[in-house]
């Protein structure tokens, strides 16, 4: 586990965004991307996560593929959870790269990759 404030995990967000694929990220158009500490119960529930699975981060909104060219929607938003990313690592250098992970991870989701996807690309 690694102690970290909550001010130093919002600067490792805006890192992590910024070492991102430029193109990928100038595409991301009204999202909003915060952190929590811990996610909540209807976020879990939502993730159709069982009690012994850990939730980084969600994606909430409508991804891209779902559109159907339709702009009307809110904002999307983006959380990471500050407590269950801590406790995933070891090491700064491991709570920094599971940060950038973690929102590259969220942001395919926006665009409308599945789990399987996403782990294919990994």
């Amino acid at each position: 586990m690694v102690d970290i404030s909550g001010e130093a995990f919002a600067q490792l967000i805006t890192q992590a965004m910024e070492e991102l694929p430029r193109d990928h990220m100038q595409a991301v158009k009204n999202v909003a991307v915060v952190w929590d500490d811990e996610p909540s119960p209807e976020q879990r529930e939502r993730s159709h996560l069982r009690d012994d699975q850990t939730l980084l981060g969600v994606y909430e909104g409508v991804a891209l593929t779902r559109r159907n060219g339709r702009t009307d929607f809110p904002p999307d938003k983006i959380t990471l959870f500050r407590g269950p990313i801590s406790r995933s690592v070891n090491t700064y250098a491991e709570l920094k790269e599971q940060v950038k992970h973690t929102i590259w991870h969220e942001i395919a989701h926006y665009f409308g990759l599945n789990h399987e996807q996403i782990h294919g690309l990994e």
